[in-house]
């Protein structure tokens, strides 16, 4: 009975292919808080896409394992993580030493600042909003994010008069922000366009904060997976090149046509309906196929149309 069973373990973990045994793909989990677009997004049939979900599928076929996304909430996601529960964190999570301390970050895949966005018609500015001169004296921002530690460590820290509200979800809180219920929100600068785009006669950005965020992808303290090495050599492999320079600071150098490139051209820049259009029509080419390049030279093509 002992090698009946050992011997369905083994036949469970190969396929048949060309007569040959192959090796079955290493499956991890990825948690991720959906939607922020343009990083995390979803269709109207459920299907998950943004910047983020698209890299890491990418990363996974250019090194040899398959990913099952599954929708988090922000401020559960380290936790989720820490307890195994998933494997990888993949939501634009900035780099900090204050997460490191539980977590382990990849390199570097995205260098971001922190926009103000404002009603149009709210007489604010980028000043007197983050003063707490506007009428509601409150700024949304959504919970476990740097905006929001923002907020309380640049701001309440120093004693402005401010309301910091937090929400479970950034589309809320700029739900909010439409309505009326709140002065301003700050929130990383892509994201705050995509925000834009969607309420172009009521929002607009006030002004930009110079953070200099990295985002990372998170793993379990001491990458239990090993994932990091093989995340680091797909992205290099996809066009992005992490560079040290002076004083510790990292030039992310993308190369011009690759992979990497077309992925950010697709995602930056385009409007929403454009994105998921242009990923509607290449979907299949990343998903089905599993050709990273033929599916960014497609999308970057369709969403730029």
């Amino acid at each position: 009975m002992k090698k009946f069973l050992i011997g369905l373990t083994v036949l469970s973990l190969v396929v048949l292919l060309g007569g040959g045994l192959v090796l079955a793909q290493d499956k991890y989990i990825v948690a991720s808080d959906i939607p922020w677009a343009p990083f995390e997004m979803v269709t109207a049939d459920g299907e998950f896409f943004g910047f983020d979900l698209d890299a890491i599928r990418m990363i996974a076929i250019v090194a040899g394992f398959e990913v099952e996304i599954q929708n988090i909430g922000f401020d559960a996601i380290i936790q989720t993580v820490d307890t195994g529960k998933a494997d990888l964190g993949v939501s634009g999570f900035t780099i900090t030493a204050e997460r490191e301390e539980t977590i382990d970050f990849s390199a570097p895949y995205y260098l971001s600042n922190q926009a103000v966005v404002i009603r149009k018609d709210s007489g604010l500015n980028i000043i007197t909003a983050m003063a707490g001169l506007g009428p509601k004296k409150a700024i949304g921002a959504q919970n476990g994010t740097t905006g929001f530690y923002y907020l309380e460590d640049n701001l309440q820290a120093a004693g402005i008069d401010i309301e910091a509200k937090g929400y479970e979800f950034y589309p809320t809180a700029i739900l909010d922000l439409v309505n009326g219920r709140v002065d301003a929100v700050i929130q990383d600068e892509p994201a705050s366009r995509a925000s834009i785009a969607a309420y172009p006669d009521v929002l607009t950005i006030a002004g930009i904060i110079n953070t200099y965020e990295y985002f990372g992808f998170l793993v379990a303290d001491g990458d239990p997976e090993g994932l990091l090495p093989k995340i680091s050599a797909a992205m290099a492999e996809l066009g992005l090149e992490v560079v040290e320079g002076a004083g510790g600071a990292k030039d992310l150098v993308v190369t011009l046509g690759s992979p990497w490139d077309n992925l950010l051209s697709g995602y930056f820049g385009p409007t929403n309906d454009q994105i998921e259009a242009a990923w509607l029509a290449s979907k299949d080419l990343l998903l089905v196929d599993k050709d990273v390049e033929a599916f960014a030279a497609k999308f970057a093509e369709e969403a730029n149309k």
